[in-house]
Parts: C-alpha cells; sequence; structure tokens
C-alpha cells in the first residue's frame, strides 16, 4: 500500500511542479553579470563556469571579468581544473552518444582523450580523474549506463505484473586506464533484492522483508524499475577511504561503494566480479529510507501532509568536503527540491554521517541517527533562501566549500551563481549571460535553461592551473561579445518563440582538483 501511495503523491507532484518554474526569475527583464559582490566577506577567487548554450568554458575573476577562455563544441556538462595544471571535461556527440573525456592544457590543446567505444554502454554526466593507488597511476571514473533487455530484468526478479516490457539502461561506473582499458566497472543490476519471485536467487529470505537488505536496491519499488533506473548525475572518489559516491536522483538518496575492497590490481575480469557481487554492495545510503521500505514516504491526505522520512527531493553533486575545509569528510549535497510537498524550493545540505572519525569509516544509518522535526539529525548545516522565489533550481546544479567557510552555488537551472556565508548571507552573485540566443546582457521573459549551466567552481590564484599565469582582466563577457568574440552581443529582447510561458593533493587525487 505504501508504494501505491508513494507512486499517486509522485504523479501529483511532477504535475503540480511542471508549472512552478515562474517562481524560479521574477522578472520580465533580468540583468547578467555581475549583481553583488561583498569584498569583505567571499571568498577571493576565480570562477569556472561552462553554459549549455555557448560553445565556450569561462573563467571569470570576482569582478566578473573574463580572465581566460576555452572553446569547446558538444560540452558532456561541466570542466574543472586539475592538480598539474590542465583543465578536464566532457563531450558528447549528442543526445544518448556516449561521451568523450579530454584533459586540455591552459591554451585548449588536447594532452590526452578517453571513450568507453563498448556496445550497450552509454558515458554520461558526470567523471573524475583520481590516483588509484592499487595500480600507483591515474585512472578516469564515469558515470555509465548498461543496456538491458526485458528478459534480464525478468531473470533478476522484475514482476511482470508491473509492467510489460522492462528493457532499460541501468546506470554504473567505469573505470579506465590513461590507455582506455576498463579496469574496473559497478553497475546497480548487480546489486538487487525483491520479494516477488522466490525461485529467483535474490528472493528476500525466510522472515525477512526489503527493509533487512539495505544494501540493496528494492528492483520493485514502485512502479517497478525501466528506462533511465536512477539516473546517476554525480559521483565522487574518497583516496582516503577508496570508496565512492553515488547519487540516485530518481529517489532521491546517494549510496557510498567500496572501490577498494572489489578492486584487484592487474585482474579487470576479477575486478569486475567481485563489485558485481555481495561485496560491491552499498555500504551506506542515505536520503530516502522509503526506497527499501526503512522509513516512512510521503504522504497526504485531507487533513496532513507530510513528508515523512524523505530528507532530499531531486539531488545533484554528492561530494565529500575537501581536507582543509569547514566541515572536511562530511557530504555536501544540492537537493533541488523537485517534489517537496510544501513548497517548491532548493537547499544545499552539509551531512555528518559518522560513528567517529571519517578515516574509520563508520558509517550511522540514517533511521538509526534520528531527526528532529522530519529533519534528519545527520545534516549539520543547511542553506536555503528565506524567499523560496530567490532560489530554486529544477534540475543540475551544484555547491562547493570555501577556504574561509562560505559556500559557492550554482542554481544551473536558472544560470545564477551565488556565495553564502555560513550563517547564510549571500555575498556574491553573478548571473551566467551565455543563452540559448548568444551573449546577452539582459535576459528576458526567459524559459528555464535560456542561461542553463551544470555546475561552477572557484579557484584561489595560488591553484596549480592559475600561478604564474596572467591574470589580467580583458573584460566582460558582454563587453568582449559586443566587439565580435564569442559570435558577437545579442542584442534586444529574445525572439516571442524563445520566449517562455506568463579531498585534493595530487592531479586528481582524491577528486576533482577543483574543490580544494
Amino acid at each position: 500500500m505504501l508504494k501505491k501511495v508513494l507512486i499517486t503523491l509522485a504523479l501529483i507532484i511532477l504535475t503540480t511542479t511542471a508549472g512552478s518554474s515562474v517562481y524560479a526569475y521574477q522578472s520580465h527583464f533580468g540583468p547578467t553579470e555581475l549583481t553583488y559582490y561583498d569584498k569583505t566577506k567571499a571568498f577571493n577567487g576565480y570562477t569556472l563556469f561552462s553554459p549549455f548554450q555557448a560553445r565556450n568554458t569561462f573563467l571569470i575573476d570576482m569582478e566578473g571579468n573574463l580572465i581566460h577562455s576555452w572553446e569547446r563544441r558538444g560540452v558532456e556538462k561541466y570542466a574543472y581544473f586539475l592538480e598539474n595544471g590542465n583543465m578536464i571535461w566532457g563531450l558528447s556527440t549528442g543526445r544518448g552518444q556516449p561521451a568523450r573525456y579530454q584533459e586540455v592544457d591552459w591554451d585548449g590543446n588536447v594532452i590526452w582523450e578517453l571513450q568507453d567505444t563498448r556496445e550497450g554502454y552509454t558515458a554520461h554526466h558526470d567523471f573524475q580523474k583520481i590516483w588509484n593507488k592499487e595500480l600507483k597511476a591515474y585512472t578516469l571514473l564515469m558515470v555509465s549506463s548498461r543496456e538491458i533487455t526485458h528478459e534480464q530484468g525478468i531473470a533478476a526478479g522484475c514482476d511482470p505484473k508491473l509492467r510489460e516490457n522492462y528493457r532499460s539502461v541501468p546506470d554504473g561506473v567505469v573505470e579506465m586506464d590513461m590507455k582506455g582499458n576498463v579496469v574496473w566497472e559497478w553497475n546497480i543490476f548487480d546489486h538487487l533484492i525483491q520479494d516477488v519471485d522466490p525461485t529467483k536467487e535474490n528472493y528476500v529470505g525466510k522472515g525477512k522483508t526489503i527493509a533487512d537488505y539495505p544494501g540493496k536496491m528494492d528492483i520493485n519499488f514502485g512502479r517497478g524499475r525501466t528506462d533511465d533506473w536512477i539516473h546517476t548525475n554525480s559521483i565522487d572518489y574518497n583516496e582516503e577511504l577508496d570508496q565512492i559516491a553515488v547519487n540516485n536522483s530518481r529517489q532521491s538518496e546517494f549510496y557510498i561503494i567500496d572501490h577498494g575492497g572489489t578492486f584487484i590490481p592487474g585482474d579487470p575480469k576479477k575486478s569486475i566480479e567481485l563489485a558485481a557481487s555481495d561485496a560491491g554492495d552499498f555500504l551506506f545510503r542515505w536520503g530516502n529510507p522509503a526506497v527499501f521500505d526503512a522509513g516512512q514516504g510521503i504522504s497526504a491526505n485531507e487533513n496532513r501532509i507530510s513528508e515523512g522520512d524523505q530528507q532530499t527531493f531531486f539531488t545533484h553533486d554528492i561530494q565529500w568536503i575537501r581536507d582543509g575545509l569547514s566541515g572536511a569528510g562530511n557530504f555536501l549535497i544540492f537537493d533541488n527540491g523537485t517534489g517537496h510537498l510544501r513548497g517548491t524550493y532548493s537547499s544545499v545540505y552539509e551531512i555528518n554521517p559518522y560513528k567517529g572519525p571519517m578515516k574509520d569509516g563508520i558509517y550511522i544509518p540514517q533511521m538509526e541517527a534520528g531527526s528532529s522535526r522530519g529533519a534528519s539529525k545527520q545534516i549539520v548545516w543547511k542553506y536555503k533562501s528565506e524567499n523560496p522565489c530567490s532560489f530554486w533550481a529544477e534540475n543540475i546544479s551544484g555547491a562547493q566549500r570555501m577556504p574561509n567557510g562560505n559556500t559557492v552555488i550554482c542554481s544551473g537551472t536558472w544560470g545564477q551563481f551565488f556565495e553564502v556565508t555560513k550563517e547564510g548571507e549571500v555575498v556574491w552573485e553573478y548571473i551566467c549571460p551565455g543563452t540559448r540566443a548568444g551573449i546577452r546582457k539582459l535576459i528576458g521573459d526567459g524559459r528555464a535553461y535560456e542561461n542553463a549551466t551544470f555546475r561552477v567552481y572557484r579557484y584561489a590564484a595560488d591553484h596549480p592551473a592559475l600561478k604564474g599565469r596572467d591574470l589580467k582582466p580583458l573584460g566582460t563577457i558582454t563587453e568582449l561579445a559586443a566587439q565580435g568574440k564569442f559570435g558577437g552581443l545579442m542584442k534586444g529582447t529574445p525572439a516571442p518563440q524563445e520566449r517562455g510561458k506568463g579531498k585534493g593533493g595530487k592531479d586528481g587525487k582524491g577528486g576533482k582538483g577543483g574543490k580544494k
């Protein structure tokens, strides 16, 4: 009964939130670029961003002046700096096509390029160059979906009464060495539990329920798994623990999986087999315990509205906060909030899931930690705008902790980048000028994605990618566009058809170098 209620509510939420984007930007003509800067409180640095609708990756200073740019075609979400001074980005040739990944230097010269060309695999969304201490070499982690047939789904325990076709593309993580060889792989499809078909090996044990298997996914949750099962839009790597964080945005929870305990150096086949075994089950999961029957789901009737034990509602950019920063070792995650029953707004959460120090790697289950007034006690910091009209991103988006304790946030759907203090004071704000109609100084009554940006990163001047570089301001992006750069400045309002209605160290070591 609980599962049926969840599905009904999900349909209601999707219907009611689809028209809610009007709240995200209440202005007919919004100025782009720098809107606010408090020099006394903001963390001084340089911001890197790659608008979906522009052919460039831009680096700007705190005043919004362009410092450098890189031209690229077909961006697969974003780019970030490595500790060796280069930059890594993903490129995509089209929807449904596997991404390819490049490391480039300051001038855009390609150092290396990798792509998983295996039939049935599609790399997408997130990627991370890491130091694999077992191989003593750099490798690349990438989110990748794997095609399965309807027959494979039924064999894995999918309930034939729920759907007629279980052909789908469950997500996982693929690791490649710098020569393009797959050295390790994990996929959600290999970690399933079900209580429908007792003839299958993954049927719950006698006297047990789905809740007794927190390390596995209920393959028949809701209306059953199909299509893009968990839509993994972000991953992160912790070198000290040798673990990987995997985000499930569809069910609003993230998982921690064991990389080190499932990796056998020099034997990719056995590594993949081990990662597909119970050794690759979730070490920890957080966000929505109703997904595995361990907590209450959202519910609503004429007398009461409740979000139950669900903490997040469609999420992005799961990450460990890096060494040396406030909250080091805790998790930081962007909650889009697309699905809240009590209004629509986004939040950024810092989560401490540990019993003792992070290095011990002992996680406390979400329900065991408890909650207060519906909020998990593991949430140790949160940012949301007092006015939900000011901060809601329907999708994409991310956050990054700064050395001074501030947090830089990308409200990606609307190309809004801003920095907040620990107390929640906004001390810097910038609106992306790269739109689907070109570089603009003003954005008209635009729809979502007009200037969308997946993620941004802020770097100090002494970062290896910037140290010793000429960081002289070149002028704002719109000023340079008016001079003919980036295809020129598009003046006036959008055409009618475009309007809407009404931990670091070595290069890549411990994760994205830009998160230092």
